[in-house]
């Protein structure tokens, strides 16, 4: 996919998940201090912050788009990474401090002091939830149709803003049923499910910031195509390694050792361009000829 159409996509999303965003806040903080949630009111909370990491997204693949340059010359494609991770960064923050607000309530009240949320904050809720859920899937079809790991990380963000509006909506009912206690609760499990979010994408993006591997379907087909050659005796070598979004590879291969340099080259550079035509996300491919024991 081009550069241009995977950033025009890219920033599609972002701003229909910003708008989603500044509206479902809206909605959550009214609701929470009208219907004395303080489920709902984290929950609003977390919806705000989701505005600046989606700016951030925006930023990171706008950057990982720009042309390689004399300071860059493999690209910027890690800018991506480094905005999953100041991504993961507010998201880890945010959560402490909205499970360290619910733990205080919780302590420093006893449950016939708490407030009793009303109906507007089960309402608001469960339409978050439902608004969410639709997000999760829209935000990660397109994350994998450009392959996106900044956009990824705003899918699962989605996610566990689904699982934190379910909370909501079970500590609301059952702090209307005699247990008012289930609200500050929930608040704080809202700090645990925000927090493990922020622990998954900055594990993606710190392994794709120290050339990790790619995974085992990719190095199988980059193999196949490989052993497709006839001129191929075997291969000695073979790393891959992504950057950012998009994968290097280098092999070594086993080749008829009395073939002349150029016949060398030339089966070097009909691998070269199978393999980078024929599977998804290699950017270069570096392949080195070896002479087969016995050929030479």
């Amino acid at each position: 996919m081009e550069t241009k159409e995977r950033e025009r996509i890219a920033m599609k999303v972002a701003w229909i998940t910003i708008a989603v965003n500044m509206g479902l806040a809206v909605i959550k903080f009214t609701a929470g201090i009208v219907a004395n949630s303080s489920a709902i009111i984290a929950d609003a909370v977390n919806s705000t912050t989701d505005v600046c990491g989606t700016v951030i997204v925006m930023i990171g693949v706008k950057m990982s788009g720009k042309a390689s340059d004399t300071d860059h010359q493999y690209g910027h494609e890690r800018m991506e990474c480094v905005a999953a991770i100041l991504l993961s960064a507010i998201l880890f923050f945010v959560g402490v401090g909205v499970g360290y607000s619910g733990v205080l309530k919780i302590a420093g009240a006893d449950q016939g002091n708490l407030p009793v949320p009303g109906m507007l904050a089960f309402a608001a809720a469960l339409f978050t939830l439902c608004v969410k859920e639709l997000m999760f899937w829209y935000t990660r079809a397109n994350a994998r149709k450009i392959n996106s790991i900044a956009l990824m990380a705003a899918a699962w963000d989605h996610r566990a803003d689904t699982l934190s509006s379910t909370g909501c909506i079970i500590a609301i009912l059952g702090a209307r049923m005699g247990y008012a206690v289930l609200d500050p609760i929930a608040a704080v499990i809202i700090c645990l499910i925000i927090i493990r979010a922020a622990y998954k994408i900055f594990r993606e993006a710190v392994g794709k910031m120290t050339d990790k591997a790619c995974d085992e379907k990719s190095i199988g087909e980059i193999r196949s195509v490989i052993l497709e050659f006839d001129e191929v005796l075997g291969i000695d070598l073979m790393k891959t390694r992504i950057f950012g979004n998009m994968i290097y590879v280098d092999i070594e291969i086993k080749a008829d050792g009395n073939l002349t340099l150029k016949e060398s080259h030339e089966i070097a550079e009909k691998i070269h361009e199978a393999i980078e035509e024929r599977i998804k996300n290699v950017k270069h491919c570096m392949v080195h000829v070896n002479p087969a024991a016995g050929t030479d």
